[in-house]
């Protein structure tokens, strides 16, 4: 028997599908997420088209932006990252039926600020929870490029700055990716 709540879930899901762009279902409404810029997207694809050429040799599946995965989290029935990889189960035409094992959230101008920190610090929480295993926060505007957040230690990073190889231990075992072709 269904519960208002998983009915609410349901219409949501539904409506979802029909938002032209990116946008989560986040404390029970739909979250439109605006376009970013030059160097936020093109360092995603950067990463996206890395992840690409990995699961062709070993498995797992890369998804560029607006990639939906559904979860099932009190205050949050969805997340599109920026950049994934992902092992789970197919779904054809519809959004993924879980949480990546990594995510990729590249910051874009609106993305700074204490509050700004506060939410990405939730939505990182919210990965975790729903399964993935490690996040990464992309700031192209520090000298910290890639902070590395692991599900076994969500509050401390491992920060990549230009000249160093980053990696996604253990979501994505053996992939690095070069923080500077993330400005290519």
């Amino acid at each position: 028997m269904s519960t208002a709540t998983d009915l609410l879930t349901e219409r949501l899901v539904e409506a979802l599908y029909r938002i032209e762009g990116k946008a989560e279902i986040v404390n029970g409404h739909i979250e439109i997420m605006s376009p970013t810029g030059d160097l936020p997207s093109t360092a995603a694809f950067a990463i996206a088209s890395s992840l690409r050429d990995y699961a062709r040799a070993h498995g797992g599946r890369a998804y560029g932006d607006n990639a939906g995965f559904l979860v099932d989290l009190p205050n949050r029935k969805s997340f599109c990252p920026d950049a994934a990889y992902y092992t789970g189960p197919r779904a054809g035409m519809k959004f993924l039926p879980q949480a990546p094992d990594f995510a990729v959230e590249v910051r874009s101008e609106g993305d700074y600020g204490p509050s700004a920190e506060r939410e990405m610090e939730k939505k990182r929480g919210e990965y975790f929870a729903a399964g993935a295993a490690v996040v990464w926060d992309v700031d192209l505007d520090s000298q910290d490029v890639v902070r590395v957040y692991r599900a076994s230690s969500p509050d401390t990073p491992t920060i990549y700055r230009r000249g160093e190889v980053a990696e996604a231990e253990p979501a994505v075992p053996g992939w690095t990716m070069p923080v500077n072709e993330l400005f290519e």
